[in-house]
């Protein structure tokens, strides 16, 4: 857990600094889902499937030299999901980080493609404990299971006014030792983002 954190932070820090030398910087708000492969309900055997439910995201890059820049993201369930789907089931909520590098090249004026890969961590909280140090935030008491992932991804981005963006997106994530908590480490996030540019041509 610290070394995840201490982590977080030299990636955060390294994107604030980068900005003094950037080319160009982008701030999105989105919103998604969430799939994977496998059976459609929970069993016994192989646990419940991580997909469905709204998953807003916020990001921000910058973009360096040759149109290559670092970015971070993080998405989030919206609203607590039920493992297994009944009302008396255990409440959870994924929280996936992930710090990439970023290919951002230019297709025309108001046409832009964003690829991304890179590294991260999925933070499942379930949610109903009571130990000593999980009761902090408004009174939700949740105890966490964190994963590292990989993951790949793209999008198109749309300009539609200035520098003001739409883009459809599409993520694949790998999560190790997913199966701890889910059926499965293969997770797809799909979804689209509207975005604003600072800096860069017009």
């Amino acid at each position: 857990m610290r070394k995840l954190a201490f982590f977080a932070i030299v990636c955060a820090f390294s994107l604030i600094t980068s900005f003094a030398s950037a080319q160009q910087g982008d701030v999105t708000l989105g919103f998604g889902t969430v799939m994977s492969p496998g059976a459609a309900s929970c069993n016994s055997i192989t646990g419940c499937p991580e997909r469905g439910g709204l998953y807003p995201t916020i990001g921000v890059d910058v973009i360096l030299h040759r149109r290559i820049g670092f970015a971070y993201d993080v998405t989030w369930r919206g609203g607590q999901g039920l493992y297994g789907g009944c009302s008396t089931c255990q409440a959870y909520r994924p929280i996936i980080n992930d710090f990439n590098a970023v290919f951002q090249p230019r297709v025309g004026k108001r046409i832009g493609v964003d690829l991304v890969g890179g590294i991260g961590f999925q933070d499942t909280r379930y949610y109903g404990y009571n130990t000593s140090t999980s009761c902090l935030y408004f009174g939700a008491c949740f105890t966490s299971s964190f994963h590292f992932l990989t993951d790949v991804g793209g999008g198109i981005r749309y300009y539609f006014w200035h520098h003001a963006f739409v883009r459809p997106e599409v993520r694949y994530y790998w999560i190790n030792n997913n199966t701890n908590d889910f059926s499965g480490n293969n997770v797809l996030h799909v979804g689209g983002s509207i975005g604003y540019t600072i800096g860069g041509p017009e």
